[in-house]
């Protein structure tokens, strides 16, 4: 009895430890895998909010460079239009003077005529050859003023919607290219960490 007592506690023992060393392997394991799972999840969440962080500075970057531009392109085009109002009031300034001084020149002449000339004939052909010289000038004049004035805004406005196009595509693809880089370093980052824990 007492051989047969000896085996049955040796049988025992050697069963409690087999369990024991089973626990411990799958609290192990469990415990390796929970700190996997934690360490994807960290890691994990962490880049995503340095990729949030990341795409709302460049967002916020962006959007006070679209903005300072905007108002610069506009104080510019208030500027080019005012001085170009201001240029054609000036340049009408001067044609109404020049018109006084036309129709001046006309009643001293038709004077002149009248004094020197007898004859009404001579003296309205004169007046309305004069007239007729002065309105053609003048309409010259506008038109070609009007046509310059008219060619100069619509060139600055054609320079300004391409350097506006332009710079908008350049930091749209600056952005993407950030982006992309972002997300590459990110998935990198996340097979690196993976291999590591893997191997460790």
């Amino acid at each position: 009895m007492i051989v047969v007592e000896v085996v049955v506690v040796i049988v025992a023992g050697a069963v409690v430890v087999e369990v024991v060393v089973i626990v411990a392997v799958i609290v192990v394991v469990v415990v390796v895998v929970l700190a996997v799972v934690v360490v994807v999840v960290v890691v994990v969440v962490v880049v995503v909010v340095v990729v949030v962080v990341i795409v709302v500075v460049v967002v916020v970057v962006v959007d006070v460079f679209v903005d300072v531009f905007v108002f610069v392109v506009f104080v510019f085009v208030v500027f080019v239009i005012l001085s170009n109002v201001v240029a054609v009031l000036a340049v009408v300034f001067v044609i109404e003077v020049v018109v006084v001084v036309v129709e001046i020149v006309i009643e001293v002449v038709v004077v002149v005529v009248e004094v020197v000339v007898v004859e009404e004939v001579v003296v309205v052909l004169v007046e309305a050859v004069l007239v007729l010289v002065e309105v053609v000038i003048v309409e010259l004049v506008v038109v070609v003023v009007v046509v310059v004035v008219v060619v100069v805004v619509v060139v600055v406005v054609v320079v300004v919607v391409v350097v506006v196009v332009v710079v908008v595509v350049v930091v749209v693809v600056v952005v993407v290219v950030v982006v992309v880089v972002v997300v590459v370093v990110v998935v990198v980052g996340l097979v690196v960490v993976v291999v590591l824990v893997q191997i460790g």
